[in-house]
């Protein structure tokens, strides 16, 4: 199986389970549904350990104790955290309020200043993956495609900053107001000349993917939602699981749609025991 390294956040999600769909001006009662291990970091990495991969995680907690508690977590389900970052001061609580909907809203503190490293050695790595708004991730990238066979997948950043990479991944919603071209060379404005494939997620409509002279729709996995957190995190691992196996683009994206179906039935971010049986 493949080496992958995740450049993605690890957090400590709590979770307030609402009574009722949000609204402007409403009161709400809430259940508190405690802490679990949460990220893109965890919820990629985790369905990428359980498929058999040797995944390592770089990231930044603190020294505190919920930041131990995050690293303890995740390197106790499989994931290497030895490249992790621990900067001094606290690691704040993500608040994730869920509605009886499935749908969630999350409200977390501004992260502390994240800046990289010491980059790894490329030729070790299979895959590389950047889910993070971490300072010197464009760098990083632009040395895995140039001084290796590493290949490099991406998650639309919020705001403009390049993402160099092969296979960037968006979802609609993230595309609204920004892109004014078409897809293909809206893409490459992000992320440059080694791009290879360009993938928009639209939930259950399925998705869709540019490529420099092609558009091909793959169709969403039907499933029952139960919690949408981490869907678009699974989604991405099993896109990268497939490539990893040497699945064309397509074949890719229909094995992330699973991985987000599965991801979306079980109440967690993370991926359910239904991904493990499927993987096993």
């Amino acid at each position: 199986m493949a080496n992958i390294l995740l450049l993605a956040n690890i957090n400590c999600d709590r979770i307030f389970q609402l009574d009722k769909p949000l609204h402007s001006g409403g009161r709400f009662h809430y259940q508190d549904g405690g802490l679990r291990l949460g990220g893109g970091g965890a919820n990629t990495g985790l369905g990428l350990v359980w498929a058999g991969h040797q995944v390592s995680l770089v990231s930044q907690v603190g020294t505190d104790d919920i930041g131990d508690w995050i690293v303890a977590q995740a390197s106790t389900q499989g994931l290497d955290c030895r490249m992790v970052q621990r900067f001094e001061g606290n690691t704040c609580e993500m608040l994730l309020v869920m509605t009886p909907d499935g749908e969630r809203t999350i409200i977390r503190p501004q992260r502390p200043l994240f800046t990289l490293q010491q980059q790894p050695q490329w030729q070790k790595w299979d895959a590389f993956y950047i889910n993070t708004s971490a300072q010197g991730a464009d760098e990083w990238a632009l040395a895995a495609m140039s001084q290796s066979e590493t290949l490099v997948v991406a998650q639309l950043a919020k705001d403009e900053r390049p993402r160099p990479c092969h296979i960037l991944i968006a979802s609609k919603t993230d595309m609204q107001g920004r892109c004014n071209q078409a897809p293909w060379q809206f893409a490459q404005s992000i992320a440059g000349d080694n791009l290879q494939a360009f993938i928009v997620t639209d939930g259950e409509h399925g998705s869709t993917v540019y490529q420099s002279s092609s558009e091909q729709h793959v169709l969403a996995e039907t499933t029952e939602v139960v919690d949408t957190t981490g869907a678009g995190d699974n989604y991405a691992a099993g896109v990268i699981h497939g490539l990893c196996n040497g699945f064309t683009i397509t074949q890719a994206m229909k094995e992330g749609a699973k991985w987000a179906a599965f991801a979306v039935a079980t109440p967690s971010s993370v991926p359910g025991d239904k991904l493990k049986q499927y993987l096993s």
